[in-house]
């Protein structure tokens, strides 16, 4: 039999006080590096989709409230439904806050393999369909056969767009936006703020937020915060700086655009800021390798997402292939630790990655950049 299609979602069932899409300016992902070379091939998506199985159902351990549902976005916009929604397709990071607090997506969108995206590699995916493990790319196809009244994904708002819809997406990919309302946290000045907003949607999706192992996460948290801030307050000798170096550049961040970073800062680290950011792309200075020694910091935030348990072995096989890198002090001595970079999105991963910095911030070598 042929396989039956199914409308796509009304969208004049949903009012957002902003245009859903504005321009960005694209932004440094697992994939990040490679986002300007994407082909963006501008294809026609059809009013109806067609599945050849059967849809997926929500599986949630949360009761829909009834009536009228509305969110504020991390854009500012506020999105209203006549329903609340429950056929929800997140963003990679965005589904790992939801799941934590018992909201099961029909599908996802990842930026890379669900095997090694630090956010999905733990989390029970069973059910839920695999739209994409690629940055920037995107079925959109299958999302639609999927019906979804709601798309989650964080605001990044350097470049005025959700995770999905920056630019170096390809533009077929950009259309999952007209499926569904998009809404998200914000990427803006703190994780914690982050972390409140999914926790707050999540509520208004019918979450249990006083779950017992949601407070015991956010109590160990709060225990491991007091401690990072004990430590770095001690360390006023240590400076320090985040790096991602890829292939033959080394890209300095940005704290301004980065809420974790800011939170070291805020809670007493002295994480300096480049120079010189870029113009067109503000979340890092970029350095020739000449120049990879421009800044000599006693420790070094390496940017985890490709590998989150391994930093030290991807320095020393980084400095392998790029030897101008050890010209860096303390990349030569191995004075690296972990950076969380743009992806914690919940109190127990926030938890457990401030506890490892905490260990590396009060064993650093404080003359190591001299």
């Amino acid at each position: 039999m042929r396989p039956q299609c199914q409308p796509l979602p009304d969208p004049t069932r949903f009012e957002v006080s902003l245009p859903l899409l504005q321009s960005g300016k694209g932004r440094h992902m697992t994939s990040r590096f490679r986002a300007a070379a994407l082909v963006a091939a501008s294809l026609a998506l059809p009013l109806s989709a067609c599945a050849g199985s059967s849809e997926a159902e929500p599986d949630t351990a949360a009761d829909a409230p009834s009536g009228p549902w509305s969110f504020t976005d991390g854009s500012g916009e506020e999105v209203t439904l006549d329903e609340t929604p429950t056929r929800i397709i997140a963003h990679g990071a965005a589904a790992r806050a939801l799941m934590s607090f018992g909201i099961k997506p029909v599908a996802i969108y990842a930026d890379e393999s669900v095997e090694t995206d630090p956010n999905l590699r733990d989390l029970d995916l069973d059910g839920i369909e695999i739209l994409g493990e690629e940055w920037g790319k995107i079925d959109v196809e299958k999302a639609a056969s999927l019906r979804p009244d709601l798309i989650v994904a964080d605001w990044w708002p350097a470049e005025e767009a959700h995770s999905g819809v920056e630019e170096g997406v390809e533009a077929r990919s950009k259309k999952i936006a007209e499926l569904a309302p998009m809404v998200g946290a914000t990427q803006g000045d703190s994780i914690l703020t982050l972390a409140e907003t999914y926790e707050d949607l999540a509520e208004s999706l019918g979450a249990d937020v006083d779950d017992p192992a949601i407070a015991a996460d956010k109590e160990r948290f709060e225990e491991v915060r007091a401690e990072f801030e004990e430590v770095a307050k001690s360390r006023d000798d240590l400076s320090v700086y985040a790096m991602s170096p890829y292939e033959d550049q080394v890209y300095v961040a940005n704290p301004e655009y980065a809420p974790e970073l800011l939170d070291f800062i805020a809670w007493g680290l002295d994480l300096k800021a480049p120079d010189s950011p870029d113009a067109d792309f503000p979340y890092w200075e970029t350095l020739s390798m000449e120049n990879a020694d421009k800044y000599q910091p006693d420790l070094i935030l390496w940017d985890d997402r490709d590998d989150l348990d391994n930093v030290g072995e991807l320095n020393a096989d980084y400095g392998k292939t790029q030897p101008t890198w050890f010209s860096v002090k303390a990349a030569e001595a191995g004075a690296v630790a972990s950076w969380p970079a743009f992806w914690l999105h919940t109190y127990g991963d926030y938890a457990t990655q401030l506890e490892e910095l905490t260990d590396a911030i009060r064993d650093a070598d404080g003359t190591v950049g001299d």
